[in-house]
């Protein structure tokens, strides 16, 4: 629990997903599925899919370009890019290095994190953390993947789940008017095996993997891990910032499954009606999902600036990470 006072905020949004969509009609012409279903379970109806050349780093760039024509900002004088991805471009360069090049920011720092479906938190975490003390000025956060590569489109229980999209935000120094409350971190590497991607290892813990690189996840000790962490993780983080469930304007959780923030939601205390999420139209993104569900609310007019929030991502490890937020983006 974090409740060190920040002197960061966030301060422009821009996100970008792919132009093909996925519907569930689709899926149903490549696996034995149907769009009763797959609503039933998961509540999702379309995701975004990447062109067979379009990678991370091409969605995560659009989403730059987002954020510097919808709010007039600049990146030139950025001075660290954090990427939070599973699946970039290259295990290296990193994305975080292309998007350097691509911008020619002459003097930054650059480097890409995994933490999955929790990336773009744990990066919003770094960010205020570096900022506020004193080691940066103006830090580029960005959640950018392309699940549809590593999905397995023969496995009816994983394909249907996954979508590639992208989000970025600037986290600037600014200390009369901080955006960052309270933070919560927790690991459980004993549920690794739960969900995974094979690479230079191919067994864990004396086990063979399988997926061949592609997604492998057991959904059902996924959902029961978070429906039972999140919950209790919410109300340590409330309780470590003096707050209630009512004191939160909007519940940002990662874009997992609709069921599951249902689920979330219920034992949690919060409204679904002020919940943002993108996993109806976007699939689960992972670490994009955050981001895309706050652009969402940005372009619907629903978040305003100096709402609070509180943010939770979650995912493979398994790890999470949750904060309590004041929204410091100008209205449009």
């Amino acid at each position: 629990m974090n409740t060190v006072p920040s002197k960061a905020k966030i301060s422009a949004i821009g996100t970008y997903v792919p132009e093909r969509r996925l519907t569930n009609a689709d899926l149903e012409k490549l696996v034995d599925t149907s769009d009763e279903w797959i609503v039933q379970r998961t509540g999702m109806r379309e995701r975004r899919i990447s062109g067979e050349q379009e990678f991370t780093s091409h969605l995560c760039i659009r989403a730059i370009e987002d954020l510097i024509q919808t709010y007039g900002q600049n990146v030139e004088d950025v001075d660290l890019i954090i990427v939070a991805t599973a699946t970039p471009d290259y295990p290296f360069p990193s994305v975080a290095c292309l998007i350097q090049e691509h911008f020619h920011i002459q003097s930054t720092g650059a480097f890409d994190l995994n933490a999955t479906c929790a990336g773009f938190a744990y990066g919003l975490h770094i960010a205020n953390g570096l900022i506020t003390s004193g080691m940066h000025r103006k830090v580029l956060v960005v959640g950018g993947e392309t699940l549809s590569k590593v999905t397995d489109y023969t496995d009816r229980t994983t394909c249907i789940l996954f979508g590639d999209g992208a989000g970025a935000v600037l986290v600037e120094a600014d200390e009369t008017n901080p955006g960052f409350l309270a933070s919560i971190q927790g690991t459980d590497g004993s549920g690794g095996v739960h969900l995974y991607r094979s690479g230079l290892a191919n067994t864990m813990k004396g086990l063979p993997l399988q997926g061949e690189g592609n997604i492998v996840q057991n959904g059902r000790e996924v959902y029961k891990w978070a429906v039972r962490t999140l919950p209790a993780g919410i109300e340590t983080l409330l309780e470590g910032a003096g707050m209630t469930t009512g004191d939160i304007d909007w519940f940002v959780p990662h874009s997992a499954n609709l069921r599951m923030i249902e689920s979330i939601c219920d034992k949690a205390g919060f409204s679904l009606d002020k919940t943002l999420y993108s996993v109806e139209y976007m699939g689960n993104t992972s670490a994009a999902s955050i981001p895309l569900a706050l652009g969402l609310g940005v372009r619907e007019q629903k978040l305003k600036y100096g709402d609070t929030l509180l943010l939770y991502g979650f995912g493979g490890g398994l790890t999470h990470v949750g904060m309590v937020v004041k929204w410091g983006v100008p209205n449009l």
